[in-house]
């Protein structure tokens, strides 16, 4: 089954020769349907690409047993020890309460710590542990597999394209 990047170049308006008779037989392909305006929509392609951008993250991620989102959290603290919830927070665009629950399972996992901040004692600081660290290295590989199936699905330029131009939108 090709993954939704094959679907989504195939997506384009073909010629239905054959169309009616698998109709009949309760056969239908992606490449049958018209999209309709669907396929001059930017929003429509990056949310499908994004689906299975995911979908492959989630898969690789899944043997570490760790989310996209706690991938997110424990790289940002990686990169930043001591940095408080709120910075983080609204760093990745994640609301406090649900920040709050993942760190909790983070913790509960003995990957991160909420230690008391040295500049500010109402707040947290946020470090990895020594089995944190493990997993971001882990995570880490897992992640940069994933990258690479994309660069190779789309091309080393198309991929720095890409990204660049995502950049300047988020």
């Amino acid at each position: 089954m090709p993954g939704p990047a094959a679907r989504i170049t195939d997506a384009t308006p073909r010629a239905k020769s054959g169309t009616k008779s698998r109709a009949k037989a309760g056969v239908t392909r992606a490449t049958e349907v018209d999209l309709g305006v669907l396929n001059e929509r930017l929003g429509y392609f990056v949310r499908r690409l994004q689906v299975w951008v995911f979908q492959d993250f989630i898969r690789r991620l899944s043997r570490l047993d760790l989310s996209p989102a706690q991938f997110s959290v424990i790289v940002v603290i990686g990169a930043n020890p001591g940095l408080s919830q709120a910075q983080l927070a609204t760093t990745l665009g994640i609301e406090r309460a649900r920040l709050v629950r993942l760190l909790h399972r983070l913790e509960q996992r003995g990957l991160t710590e909420r230690r008391p901040s040295a500049a500010d004692g109402r707040r947290h600081a946020l470090v990895l542990t020594r089995s944190g660290e493990k997993m971001l290295a882990d995570a880490t590989k897992l992640a940069e597999q994933h990258e690479d199936g994309l660069k190779q699905k789309l091309g080393a330029r198309q991929y720095r394209t890409l990204l660049e131009m995502l950049r300047i939108l988020a």
